[in-house]
């Protein structure tokens, strides 16, 4: 790495920090205004943790927001280089426009991949800890406090609703379970019951008819295709699991479509952030690093915002698709990136050949 990488690179970097930083404080700032969970925490924890967890929260908002944060912050450093007449100076000396920004693509990837790896996991697990879930907002369709879990097995279909479980869902306390299809025993009650080998065992269940009054049956055992890797990603969500957790559970084995599809695609995503980021750098030296005469820069800046805003929304929209499995994962992941990367090195190539 020579001078010119170090000046592009200390440039580029502190607008995008300074960016990033701007982003954080408003994120956390809109984050700290959710009372009911700051007031929560720092009652059962105190007011130290309270304000860790609304940091741990900014942080996760910020880390999907980075590409719009790194697009506007590689216009600003961009900006300041050609304000400076840097840019100028660096292009007349003959050194092409691939060479100048091969230090901060190569930087950025290794931010990423720290982001992704590193503080993403950090801020899932404080977050996991510190965050509770508001009253209320637990589901849409139903109450706090009830966990309702879909089971199938060959022909037998039925729900569970449960009052509690032991970490991971392997166990379900106060489980009332209803059959769905054709049954002797439509609704059963239980204390407890564990998922052991392909079944939810039940040591001591309270059967109800609709002909007959209640009475106990014992060492209940009624089968089911989810795994505990599945039950465990049903009764959380995965934005508060890491990429180790996430990997570890693929790797375990997921039968149900719509959660291995939301778990994959979660996992690629982390892993396809250098690739977004670098797209968003790539547009922002596609946009603005040409020479031009006129120096007034709000046109420049106000493109920069929204090309942003389309990454962003591109890259949401593309996350719902692949969680949902409309989408494949990795296409849903990666395509974005793909489609930025291309947008900016076709339009690179197109102002050094000097037809624009």
């Amino acid at each position: 790495m020579n001078r010119i990488d170090r000046l592009v690179l200390a440039r580029l970097g502190s607008r995008i920090l300074v960016t990033v930083l701007i982003f954080y404080g408003l994120i956390a700032l809109v984050e700290s205004l959710d009372t009911w969970r700051f007031n929560h925490v720092s009652e059962q924890k105190g007011v130290p943790m309270a304000i860790l967890m609304v940091a741990m929260s900014a942080v996760r908002w910020t880390i999907k927001t980075l590409p719009v944060t790194v697009l506007l912050g590689g216009i600003l450093g961009l900006i300041d280089l050609k304000a400076r007449h840097e840019l100028t100076v660096i292009k007349a000396s003959g050194i092409s426009i691939w060479r100048v920004l091969r230090a901060p693509v190569a930087a950025l990837v290794l931010v990423s991949f720290v982001i992704a790896l590193g503080a993403e996991t950090i801020s899932t697990q404080i977050n996991r800890e510190l965050s509770p879930t508001p009253p209320g907002q637990a589901a849409q369709l139903t109450p706090t406090g009830e966990i309702w879990l879909e089971q199938r097995s060959g022909d037998t279909h039925y729900v569970l609703m449960a009052r509690g479980m032991t970490p991971g869902g392997s166990t379900l306390t106060n489980v009332t379970l209803f059959h769905l299809g054709a049954s002797d025993v439509p609704r059963m009650e239980a204390e407890e019951a564990r998922l052991d080998n392909g079944f939810w065992h039940m040591k001591v269940a309270l059967a109800r008819t609709a002909d007959a009054p209640p009475y106990r049956v014992y060492d209940v055992r009624v089968p089911t295709m989810s795994s505990a890797a599945e039950i465990s990603l049903q009764t959380a969500s995965t934005e508060d699991l890491t990429f180790f957790e996430l990997a570890a559970l693929l790797e375990r084995g997921v039968a149900d479509p719509s959660i291995r599809a939301a778990t994959s695609m979660r996992l690629v995503k982390l892993l396809a952030l250098p690739l977004v980021l670098a797209g968003s750098l790539l547009i922002a030296f596609a946009f603005t690093a040409g020479y031009s005469r006129n120096t007034q820069y709000g046109p420049a800046v106000l493109y920069g915002m929204v090309l942003g805003f389309i990454v962003f929304v591109i890259t949401e929209m593309a996350d719902r698709g692949g969680s949902t499995g409309v989408l494949d994962p990795v296409f849903a992941a990666i395509g974005p990136a793909i489609v930025a990367i291309v947008i900016g090195l076709t339009v690179l190539l197109y102002k050094e050949d000097g037809w624009a």
